[in-house]
């Protein structure tokens, strides 16, 4: 399909469909899901995936968080591009916008892979609500060696070719490939919910194209040279055998940043949250309470 995922066919059984809104904010349509109650809590997946990445990390936050969750510019339900084009700066701007529309100043930052960059450039460029990030998967450092040089080129070529993004697509639409793709890439085997969720966003020519446009602007060295002055603590949660972020980079991205801590997760990949939702929950809880945004002990408890 050459056009955006639509709402009625791709989003008919969306996961927590219930909690979807959209909202409009400069020269982007959201799709955004909130739910919960308490301090308020932003989730922001990684690149290529979309709201679905959190169905279940999400309902377990929101029982003490007023969880917020958006689709990124060029991807799942969210149209429209930000003006500037797809750089980290101008992503991050665009969510800090969003948030201002909605009203809501997170004190938590949970993100994945790309989304990571997104949050820590956030709370670099100012975000006085947000007592602390946590990277799932994060990433946060240009891959290394010749990969760092030629990775980013490709994706500008990617971008520049406009049969690209349905070559994608048409890949993404042969049977089983979308599930393989995934283990090969990520390291991680997900549910069958999060692989037909996948499928329907793969197989759009939109949803590709706003990848291809997310890794071809992305400059990590200028966020590494930043990484050092991070405002807010910083837990990194990352699965041992990730096969797309190497755990040498998150350690490596850990030792940049001064106070920044360190969770590997046996048996995991880069999809650790959607992968084990209960364990992933429980250590964004507990980081929570060190920051003093839950009570010791809760109600109940």
């Amino acid at each position: 399909m050459s056009g955006p995922p639509r709402w009625e066919v791709e989003g008919r059984h969306w996961p927590l469909r219930d909690h979807s809104r959209f909202v409009t904010g400069g020269a982007l349509h959201w799709h955004v899901q909130v739910m919960g109650r308490g301090p308020v809590l932003l989730l922001i997946h990684g690149t290529g995936a979309a709201t679905h990445s959190w169905r279940d990390v999400a309902p377990l936050l929101a029982e003490r968080f007023t969880v917020v969750a958006p689709d990124l510019p060029g991807h799942g339900f969210t149209t429209g591009r930000p003006t500037g084009g797809m750089r980290l700066p101008v992503v991050a701007g665009a969510v800090r916008d969003l948030l201002g529309v909605l009203g809501l100043a997170p004190q938590l930052v949970v993100s994945h892979s790309a989304g990571a960059a997104i949050a820590v450039r956030m709370a670099l460029d100012g975000l006085p609500s947000c007592a602390g990030i946590v990277g799932i998967g994060a990433a946060l450092r240009p891959f290394p060696g010749l990969a760092g040089r030629l990775f980013p080129s490709l994706a500008k070529l990617l971008f520049v070719n406009p049969i690209a993004p349905h070559l994608f697509a048409g890949i993404a639409r042969t049977p089983g490939e979308t599930a393989r793709f995934l283990r090969r890439s990520t390291g991680s085997r997900i549910d069958a919910v999060g692989v037909a969720c996948y499928e329907r966003l793969f197989a759009t020519a939109s949803h590709c194209a706003g990848a291809i446009a997310m890794m071809a602007d992305w400059d990590l060295e200028g966020l590494q040279r930043d990484l050092p002055r991070l405002p807010v603590p910083l837990l990194l949660l990352h699965g041992a055998g990730d096969a797309a972020v190497p755990p040498s980079a998150a350690r490596e991205a850990a030792a940049l940043i001064p106070g920044a801590r360190l969770v590997m997760l046996p048996d995991l990949g880069h999809l650790a949250h959607e992968e084990q939702p209960f364990l992933v929950a429980g250590m964004i809880a507990d980081f929570a309470r060190e920051r003093a945004l839950l009570p010791a002990v809760e109600e109940g408890v």
